[in-house]
């Protein structure tokens, strides 16, 4: 649930803080000559931060002549990878709210719906720690690059004699709250990485494979064993009550013989003695 609400919301503050953004540096100018003097230079610079583009034209502090100078840096990789991820995470937690509220039925069916949450939130998780990392590093190199100090020097005049001061900067609160944005993305799609594969119901497998009993069920197990397994199996009885049998049979057989051949004898004895 967590996830159907925070998701979608914390991707749109990412990508507005971000995409939406364009930022002012203003720098004031004074020459040696004051007719020449109060020159402003407004330098504007925006998403997806290509500083290379960026330029502005400074005077020489000679009549009416300019110099057409350029910022430097690209940051538009590290900006644009952070914003189409947090498009996409958008879009996708959009349609799993879809699919989570009206389709559960189909979601769960052959279990093919967690298996493709649990893979799309792993990619996305490992996907904002990589973007959020990587424009944090590209906003610090773009706050270096956009510094009044280091903008000033690349302005002949101010180099020269010509009094520059920094008007207006610019504003990175916003951006910087993307950056915070961005890891609380990641913090929010890497804890719901358990959850979906609970959904899986893979961590079941390793407990169903070898059930373990208590010692009252092997107990109880065992005792129906021990007194039914001969009457069950009567074929261990025969053979030992058959041998048993046989013997008292054989042995019964013996001692009237034996009886018999002492009565046979009797009288024969008697007879020769007679």
């Amino acid at each position: 649930m967590c996830m159907v609400i925070f998701a979608p919301l914390f991707a749109i503050f990412a990508f507005a803080t971000c995409g939406g953004y364009s930022g002012q540096l203003q720098v004031s100018m004074d020459c040696l000559n004051k007719t020449d003097s109060n020159f402003s230079i407004a330098i504007d610079f925006a998403y997806p931060f290509r500083l290379y583009q960026v330029y502005f034209d400074a005077p020489l502090c000679e009549g009416k002549r300019r110099e057409r100078l350029f910022l430097d840096g690209d940051f538009s990789a590290s900006a644009e990878l952070f914003v189409t991820t947090a498009v996409f995470a958008f879009l996708y937690s959009l349609l799993a709210t879809v699919v989570y509220i009206f389709y559960q039925n189909k979601y769960r069916e052959n279990n093919r719906g967690p298996m493709v949450d649990f893979i799309v939130t792993t990619v996305f998780s490992f996907t904002w720690l990589v973007s959020s990392s990587a424009w944090a590093k590209g906003l610090a190199d773009l706050k270096e690059e956009t510094d009044p100090d280091k903008v000033l020097q690349l302005i002949s005049a101010c180099r020269m004699k010509a009094e520059c001061r920094p008007v207006q900067v610019p504003v990175w609160s916003g951006l910087n709250i993307s950056v915070v944005f961005g890891f609380f993305n990641f913090i929010l799609w890497a804890g719901n990485i358990w959850f979906a594969r609970k959904e899986t119901g893979w961590h079941h497998s390793g407990h169903h494979r070898y059930p373990l009993r208590s010692a009252s069920e092997k107990q109880s197990s065992r005792q129906p064993y021990s007194q039914s397994s001969f009457e069950e199996n009567p074929s261990f009885d025969q053979p030992m009550g058959g041998f048993i049998t046989q013997h008292a049979v054989l042995g019964q057989q013996s001692s009237y013989s034996q009886v018999g051949s002492c009565v046979s004898s009797g009288p024969i004895t008697f007879a020769g003695q007679i």
